[in-house]
């Protein structure tokens, strides 16, 4: 590494990756800092893997516009390149008449959100499209889909280094301190340490991205940026039921707002899962509890019946990085330029959960449009 850059962003999962290939340019020194051997590690590669429509969130969020924006941007991207991908369609399923009105509800505010195609399904035309899904209406979003995260992430490995940034892994930062001109960066310890300057840095360091904030100075508590962690377990779906929906099967989501429930996702192979679930923790820790096998089995017997208990596996967990205190207010993504704290060039993005993977290309184009204004 040089002891210059022009750019540099922590945290290679996919939003930082998706910003460091939306600035690389062949003109500017860009380096893209990774604590972990490789990237997507922790958030971005523990996931559903969904593009989501934009129907859940509160109307003129950043969530709401860079998800919608992101929603069609990822799908022209992953065509354009052959990443792979498919656009699924989702059938959001109440259970019972009082359901329904939530239905509407989602509906109006994903339209006002910009959501495409929303439509109000009665019993049998559920029916109609899945044989074997049991509701009493639906609200099907055909904008809604799946996507290889992993082949995303590599593509954006690839642009960005084809255009001249460089990606470092094993390169946990822990120190920042504003200069005349910038910032100087300290990564690693020991006698591996090294140090760099920047005049611009970009905190898209995910579960990290808190710390990464009072490493410049910021009280986060003061400013809202205190991270909580927030597990959810994946159960795969066996016992040859493959094939028996051809849709992602959502319910109603939980009145909270910290999720939107458990539901049955399917991978490019059509291969099943349920997930993910939500549990506020301390620490991270990407153990499956095999006793909350009842939940999950609970939570989607009444609209999924085809399912048995013994057809639920452990699989997989993953920690949000959620703004929303456990019982709290839903947050919106912090994605601010910090000149009014005294720190102009920081550009911290805090609290990137759901639906950041669908964002991640919108996120990128906002990102940039705050690096042109510090020109």
């Amino acid at each position: 590494m040089a002891e210059r850059a022009d750019i540099a962003i922590v945290g290679a999962g996919v939003v930082g990756l998706a910003v460091g290939a939306r600035l690389a340019d062949g003109r500017r020194d860009i380096y893209v800092l990774e604590k972990n051997e490789t990237f997507g590690r922790e958030t971005s590669g523990r996931h559903s893997g969904v593009i989501h429509a934009g129907i859940y969130y509160a109307e003129g969020s950043l969530k709401a516009r860079l998800c919608v924006a992101g929603n069609r941007m990822l799908y022209q991207l992953c065509g354009a390149h052959g990443i792979g991908h498919a656009r699924l369609g989702k059938l959001i399923v109440a259970g019972s008449d009082e359901e329904v009105g939530e239905l509407r509800r989602l509906r109006e505010l994903g339209e006002r959100n910009g959501a495409e195609g929303l439509r109000l399904l009665s019993r049998r035309e559920v029916k109609d499209l899945e044989p074997n899904v049991e509701a009493v209406a639906a609200l099907l979003s055909p904008s809604t889909g799946i996507v290889d995260a992993e082949e995303l992430m590599r593509w954006f490995v690839a642009k960005a280094t084809r255009d001249g940034a460089s990606i470092v892994y094993r390169a946990e930062v822990v120190g920042i301190e504003r200069s005349s001109d910038g910032y100087n960066v300290v990564v690693g310890d020991g006698a591996d340490a090294f140090s760099f300057s920047t005049r611009v840095l970009i905190n898209c360091a995910g579960l990290q991205s808190d710390r990464v904030a009072g490493l410049a100075g910021i009280d986060v508590s003061e400013a809202g940026y205190r991270l909580h962690f927030c597990k959810g377990e994946y159960f795969s779906v066996g016992g040859g039921r493959r094939g028996l929906v051809s849709r992602l099967i959502y319910a109603v989501p939980p009145a909270d707002g910290a999720s939107v429930g458990i539901h049955i996702a399917l991978d490019l192979d059509g291969r099943m899962r349920l997930g993910p679930g939500v549990r506020y923790v301390d620490s991270i820790d990407y153990t499956v509890d095999d006793r909350d096998k009842d939940l999950f089995y609970n939570s989607v017997k009444g609209f999924l019946p085809f399912i048995e208990y013994e057809d639920l596996e452990p699989e997989m967990a993953g920690i949000r990085p959620k703004l929303q205190e456990p019982g709290g207010e839903v947050r919106d993504f912090v994605i601010k330029e910090e000149s009014d704290r005294g720190l102009p060039g920081l550009i911290n993005l805090v609290g990137i959960e759901s639906p950041g993977l669908t964002a991640c290309t919108a996120i990128a184009e906002h990102v940039a449009g705050m690096v042109d204004d510090l020109s």
